[in-house]
């Protein structure tokens, strides 16, 4: 196991351009507002500089109601989420363009901010832009009405001060903390760990024994070294050498599946890039790799015989042709399908995906492959349009003249697979049989394959003559019913492949007795992921297996906190590491687990990559919160105090990331600062951090003064102007 590097700042949002752009774009926002009818808006201010030759500017953003504030200027959505502002200013060959444009709704952080601006020129081609954003300062630019949900320098000294007690970790305090710890006479020096062969009723137990110089680890001989190490490596990578206290380790899981979720198709990440997940997750102790590599924005993954799901739905760009090369820009960009920097284009190929899961294995990670249906399938859909033009409809997932109306929860209105046609069937079991057939020849054991299944929008077939004809031969009422129709034809096909089916809830909730009774046995595992413990006990009440996913505890996409600098979505909530150390299963799921004919799995985390523009700002998602998640999923009750967690992670955890290399980003809580009797008063989330500051209302950075404190006591100033 390889050692991390903090690092203090995340990356840059977008990747540079290999040529230095004619054109630059400033945003800012000019702060949170209501209209006439006292709905929330706020004012973006997009300044453009450098060549204004051209008569378009194309851009991202989370879907929106806009307009611009200049008759002059146009503002197009080309596509939910993708808009292009027209205007003669544009091409008037002016040093600078202002362009002020009225958005519904608050601002709530930057990552609602636009990206992926790019010029489009006159013949249609597109040039990327330099970007910069300001940062949101002012409060007034986050702020909505009298809510402000804010957490301001006093209340985090409080926090700081409650986790900050002056307890000290010992050499054997790790999270996830040991099961049992029987401490020895004497001390020992160790070099690297002798494995020793055991076969435990408990597959995952191991022992750890220190004595006699020597670090011996009891376990199974399948999960010797690379599943192990990790294990071994919490115990000697923090003395460095130094002479280690006799012990004996007793230890194993709570919980079968510890998993990781992470989506590479709204936002491409490499496959090198994913191994340093691996790496993470085995350091963590976690077990399960879900694999999202489709959904509506791209497709991820090479499948032969299918060309058209990676040569046109693995690519995104302006189109003038309804995307029948490539598919809409969305999320981030140059305009360019063929741009192979940044996060909007690229795929896996069969070898790479081949080789990946045969890295996972070594290090004792499965790898969950997830394929989106019959929602969030809009690439999908899109590639199999592009086979259907060539005259193949064998594949084919909609229909024509299907009117149907529907908005998914992305805003997209053409996202969902028609399960009344043969083609959704014919390219499921395509794709399943592909993915088999690489598990096969990687030699590497398929633990299920996950069909989707969440967020089918209402109305997705009400248009369509088929379905409803569908619908009257089976004697169906509702489109649920057609839901659930798809997701047990897929259980059969699964099952006589030897393949558990993985779903999201909406596979396993709602659909009837005699529904549960089939295919409730051919499920490995349904992930939970609403915030109320509904879904789950229901689901495990009607005999499904069940794997807490819960977006309060365990979506680590969700921001840290409420700051408007802080990258990640806010729908779900706000999740740190200490909201992840408090999703107790007994919590998520309170039922008598003996009483019901379903079984509790594990947890497991999700970060999905909307906000997510390089592999730096995925491991900041991921670090330290994946140290909450790999508590719970390891010990189920009760623990280490927040107190003691943060200690742990001050004292150990970034010390092991910053040992070697550059390549993660770590996210670092704020300092606390409040001011008592006409002194500012600071402290540091962790012990043995730095404060630096400044009294010139400047950002602080590097260079900056550094405050001497400990954090208890805290330090004290009595300058105004005071920024930390």
């Amino acid at each position: 196991m390889r050692n991390f590097l903090l690092c203090l700042a995340a990356a840059t949002a977008s990747a540079a351009l290999a040529a230095a752009p004619k054109t630059s774009v400033n945003w800012q926002s000019m702060g949170n507002s209501y209209d006439a009818d006292g709905k929330p808006q706020y004012t973006q201010r997009i300044t453009v500089k450098g060549n204004l030759d051209f008569p378009r500017m194309g851009f991202n953003m989370f879907a929106r109601r806009m307009h611009t504030v200049n008759p002059a200027d146009t503002l197009v959505e080309i596509f939910p989420g993708y808009y292009y502002i027209a205007s003669p200013r544009l091409s008037s060959g002016a040093d600078s363009v202002v362009i002020d444009i009225v958005t519904k709704a608050h601002l709530v952080n930057k990552c609602y901010a636009p990206d992926g601006f790019h010029r489009i020129n006159s013949d249609g081609t597109t040039e990327g832009v330099a970007y910069s954003r300001q940062t949101i300062s002012r409060p007034e630019q986050w702020q909505s009405g009298k809510r402000d949900k804010m957490v301001y320098g006093n209340t985090i000294y409080k926090q700081n001060q409650e986790r900050n007690t002056g307890w000290k970790p010992g050499v054997y305090d790790v999270v996830p903390r040991y099961k049992k710890v029987t401490m020895l006479p004497g001390t020992s020096r160790v070099k690297d760990p002798v494995f020793v062969n055991i076969n435990p009723e408990n597959p995952e137990y191991y022992k750890i024994t220190v004595r006699n110089d020597s670090l011996i680890v009891a376990c199974r001989p399948d999960k010797q070294w690379a599943a192990m190490y990790p294990f071994a490596a919490k115990v000697l990578m923090p003395n460095e050498g130094k002479p280690l206290p006799n012990v004996e380790i007793e230890n194993w899981p709570d919980m079968a599946w510890r998993g990781q979720h992470i989506d590479i198709s709204r936002n491409y990440q490499t496959p090198d890039a994913m191994k340093t997940v691996l790496e993470i997750m085995a350091a963590n102790h976690l077990n399960k790799l879900h694999f999202h590599f489709s959904d509506d924005e791209a497709w991820r993954l090479e499948i032969p015989g299918m060309p058209e799901l990676t040569e046109l739905a693995s690519r995104r760009g302006y189109s003038t042709d309804g995307e029948k090369e490539y598919l809409y820009q969305i999320f981030a960009g140059d305009g360019n399908p063929n741009t192979m920097t940044g996060t909007a284009n690229g795929y896996w190929t069969r070898d790479e995906f081949i080789e990946f899961i045969r890295q996972a294995h070594f290090l004792g990670i499965d790898v969950l492959p997830e394929i989106e249906s019959p929602g969030h399938a809009r690439a999908a859909i899109k590639a199999m349009e592009s086979r259907h033009r060539r005259g193949d409809d064998r594949y084919r997932l909609i229909h024509d003249g299907d009117t149907s109306k529907y908005t998914s929860a992305q805003s997209y209105h053409d996202n969902v697979m028609n399960p009344a046609l043969p083609g959704p069937y014919e390219f499921m079991g395509k794709v399943f049989d592909e993915i088999i057939a690489m598990y096969n020849e990687a030699g590497v054991p398929l633990l299920g394959i996950h069909i989707g299944g969440d967020e089918v929008p209402r109305g997705s077939w009400n248009g369509s003559s088929v379905t409803k004809e569908f619908m009257e031969k089976h004697g169906m009422k509702t489109e649920k019913e057609v839901h659930a129709y798809f997701v047990s034809q897929l259980s059969d096909m699964l099952k006589k492949r030897g393949v558990p089916m993985y779903g999201w809830e909406e596979v396993a909730v709602g659909h009837g007795h005699d529904f549960n009774a089939k295919v409730a046995p051919t499920v490995g595992g349904v992930h939970c992921w609403h915030d109320t413990p509904d879904a789950a006990v229901r689901a495990i009440s009607e005999g499904f297996p069940v794997i807490l996913s819960n977006v309060n505890r365990f979506y680590l996409d969700m921001s840290y906190s409420p700051h408007p600098e802080e990258q990640g979505l806010t729908w779900g909530g706000y999740v740190d590491e200490f909201d992840a150390l408090h999703g107790y299963p007994s919590e998520m799921c309170p039922v008598n687990l003996d009483s019901v004919p379903g079984k509790l799995v594990g947890v497991q985390g999700q970060i999905w990559s909307e906000t997510i523009r390089n592999p730096q700002q995925l491991y900041f998602m991921l670090l330290p919160k994946v140290l909450g998640l790999s508590e719970r999923g390891w010990n189920n009750k009760p623990t280490w105090t927040d107190a003691e967690f943060n200690a742990i992670i001050g004292e150990k955890e970034l010390p092991t990331y910053k040992r070697d290399g550059t390549r993660l980003s770590v996210h670092m809580r704020q300092p606390g600062i409040t001011v008592e009797n006409g002194m500012v008063l600071m402290n540091a989330p962790y012990s043995g951090g730095e404060i630096r500051y400044t009294t010139d209302g400047t950002e602080p950075n590097a260079d900056s003064k550094l405050s001497s404190f400990d954090n208890t006591a805290a330090a004290t100033l009595s300058a105004p102007g005071v920024k930390t």
